[in-house]
């Protein structure tokens, strides 16, 4: 009778999935939903409506949560719990962040500095209840993942292309807010991929700082890069011509040219810019010098400012053409860690400011893991042939 009534169910929910529009989507909607319910009676230790007095916590309603799944979009009901956020486990390897999200919360409530924007956070990620304990339980975890990922050897892959910025964001500290930087240092591998090799806090961007940086991704087994990029910080460039002799700096081209176009009228902005970018449009090295110096004859009485900006910087920008083999675009500026940065700064915006240094540095570096991940399966940034053309001879 039992095994009739199970056979028949099961019969009955084969025909509602084969009636939607993904039959396949829709039983693996169903099959989360039964995960989560599963998952969440063990971690309250009660079923469902069912009295336990023994149970740990209680379950409280429901929030929508999306899910982007090689089969397509789902649209879950995740279970909320009374007493402190859940995560399905199921999605927590591929949305950690979520789990730092959350603690970025707690850690708020607990030290007593919530703010509007949190209280509204919590409520969306369903924390009503916080205790320390819970806090210090969930933080074990990623704090592991995130040591791992940043201390991981780099010695079975070489990345001749680096990247470096830093991501700047507002934290308590010492009854302060403060600004508090993390460093970032992003590289293709020889198959074409990017990779993320160094997250670092730092309280600002100076020589030593990155140097430090530097020297430890030396120490976990990276091999010399043929070409570094970034923006012209003093300290930086100090530290790649120390740490890395005989690698080229790439000044980035975008930051370049609005350095240049500081000096240049507001009115005379636009007519400037679509004359000089054709600078690092040439097809070669000396076809550029040859426009910027034709430039600069043109322009050094009504923008001298301007014209000394150019041709001091100009060489140093014009690097990428010593890689023709590679994707001037992606090689000629920063633009590509830019973006990393600001879709990150759009995740941490629902914070505001963040309760301490740690989980600012947590949720950025799980952020981080996660971009990493996308990366090693996605397709290449760079083709594997161009990286190896242009690098063999380093190799």
């Amino acid at each position: 009778m039992i095994q009739k009534k199970s056979t028949t169910n099961l019969t009955e929910l084969l025909l509602k999935c084969m009636a939607e529009p993904d039959p396949m989507l829709s039983m693996l909607e169903w099959l989360c939903a039964q995960l989560m319910e599963a998952e969440v009676s063990g971690l309250v230790g009660a079923e469902k409506n069912a009295h336990n007095p023994s149970r740990s916590d209680y379950r409280c309603g429901y929030r929508p949560r999306r899910l982007d799944t090689r089969m397509g979009t789902m649209y879950l009901m995740i279970p909320k719990l009374r007493s402190r956020g859940y995560v399905p486990f199921f999605v927590t390897e591929r949305k950690r962040s979520e789990a730092a999200l959350i603690q970025v919360v707690q850690e708020a409530f607990v030290q007593g500095v919530s703010t509007r924007k949190m209280e509204k956070l919590a409520r969306s990620l369903g924390i009503e209840n916080l205790s320390r304990s819970q806090v210090s339980e969930m933080t074990k975890g990623l704090n592991e993942q995130v040591r791992e990922f940043r201390t991981r050897s780099l010695a079975d892959s070489r990345c001749p292309v680096l990247w470096t910025d830093a991501l700047y964001e507002r934290v308590r500290m010492d009854g302060r807010v403060v600004s508090m930087a993390i460093l970032i240092v992003c590289g293709v591998n020889e198959q074409g991929h990017r990779e993320v090799l160094a997250v670092e806090p730092m309280l600002e961007e100076s020589k030593e700082s990155y140097s430090q940086l530097f020297e430890n991704l030396q120490q976990r087994g990276l091999k010399p890069p043929s070409l570094v990029i970034s923006d012209a910080n003093r300290g930086l460039i100090a530290a790649i011509r120390e740490s890395f002799p005989g690698a080229s700096w790439q000044r980035c081209k975008v930051h370049f040219m609005w350095n240049i176009l500081a000096h240049i009228p507001h009115k005379d902005k636009q007519a400037f810019a679509d004359e000089f970018k054709q600078i690092w449009l040439a097809q070669d090295a000396e076809v550029a010098r040859q426009r910027a110096a034709a430039l600069a004859e043109k322009y050094q009485k009504r923008f001298p400012q301007a014209v000394h900006t150019l041709e001091d910087g100009l060489e140093d920008s014009l690097q990428f053409f010593s890689f023709p083999a590679l994707d001037s675009r992606k090689i000629s500026s920063s633009n590509m860690l830019e973006r990393l940065n600001k879709e990150i700064r759009r995740r941490t915006r629902v914070v505001g400011i963040f309760p301490n240094s740690e989980s600012y540095f947590r949720l950025v570096t799980t952020y981080l893991i996660e971009y990493a991940e996308d990366w090693s399966s996605s397709r290449a940034y760079l083709s594997a042939k161009s990286v190896q053309l242009a690098f063999s001879h380093a190799a």
